[in-house]
């Protein structure tokens, strides 16, 4: 009778969990937009000004709690918002935008599809998480879908470029390190809601934005006009709210919801949707690989799924 009475609440967690996953992927896709939206600017740039943007919304949103917050953080929260910060946000945008930039969207979604892969192998390793025999039928699948993604962009000469390929494995080592401790300090932290840890992250980045300032000012010279500008503050603040504010909050929640092996699987929506957004910015349909890449990941997700569902019944 307890068994049945559990079951069917993990059900609707395991659910939410997944809606959270899908609409947190839907926005985060929109990262991949924006380095094409604003060429002129460099990946530098791009990240000041959206984290910038970022770090100012999550001050004016966490003012009213901020003492009571205060009170709640001590020395090892604020390092871990520190690091946190830096791998999730500042250095894995500043990785991606070059990759984007110099090696196109379908190669760096294709090493970004392997996040999945690297986060739940990891996960399998916590106390109580599905074995990862379990999930090697979902790991294989998702590792098929993200090789198709980007198989044909990368088969071609003009693929993507050495520099390209390169900072798009930093980014998916960067952003590993943060699913991974994001999901561990939200598990840890029981006193900090989702939402506010993610504008306490939000804060911290922005003050690692105007500690880059000098950096682009003495490295990279601003030759825009004011149309350029005021492009760039439009996807900045864009990207910062619909990305790092709502994104972000999804992420968190589902970080809750959901088992670390399961977390690593949802970031593959964040890879669907960069693709749908890059077939409309380029005006065309997908190809049949790319087809046969949404199967695949989609069948991942399920498998996924089907396997936590059995070890929660066993």
């Amino acid at each position: 009778m307890d068994i049945a009475v559990a079951n069917p609440s993990a059900t609707h967690r395991t659910y939410q969990g997944i809606a959270c996953g899908v609409g947190a992927g839907a926005l985060w896709g929109l990262v991949f937009l924006a380095p094409e939206l604003v060429r002129d600017f460099t990946p530098l740039q791009l990240a000041i000004g959206r984290y910038l943007a970022y770090g100012i919304l999550s001050a004016a949103l966490v003012a009213p709690r901020w003492r009571t917050l205060l009170a709640r953080l001590t020395r090892r929260e604020w390092l871990s918002l520190a690091w946190l910060a830096l791998a999730g946000n500042t250095l894995y945008y500043i990785l991606l935008s070059t990759a984007v930039q110099t090696g196109g969207i379908a190669m760096t979604s294709l090493v970004i599809g392997f996040l999945p892969v690297a986060v739940t192998i990891i996960g399998s390793r916590d106390r109580g998480a599905v074995a990862l025999p379990a999930l090697t039928p979902s790991l294989l699948l998702c590792a098929a879908g993200a090789a198709c993604i980007g198989w044909q962009a990368i088969a071609m000469p003009a693929g993507g470029s050495v520099i390209g390929l390169a900072c798009a494995i930093g980014a998916l080592a960067s952003w590993t390190a943060f699913a991974v401790g994001n999901s561990r300090c939200l598990a840890r932290l029981g006193h900090v809601s989702a939402h506010d840890w993610n504008l306490l992250i939000g804060l911290v980045t922005g003050a690692q934005a105007v500690m880059l300032v000098p950096a682009t000012l003495l490295l990279e010279p601003i030759r825009h006009g004011t149309a350029a500008w005021l492009t760039f503050a439009g996807v900045s603040i864009g990207v910062a709210v619909f990305a790092s504010i709502v994104g972000n909050a999804l992420w968190n929640r589902m970080s809750r919801l959901l088992p670390l092996t399961m977390v690593g699987q949802m970031i593959l929506f964040e890879t669907l949707f960069a693709l749908i957004y890059g077939f409309l910015w380029e005006h065309r349909l997908p190809r049949p690989l790319e087809i046969g890449a949404f199967g695949l990941v989609v069948a991942s997700v399920l498998s996924c799924v089907a396997a936590h569902r059995r070890h929660a019944r066993t």
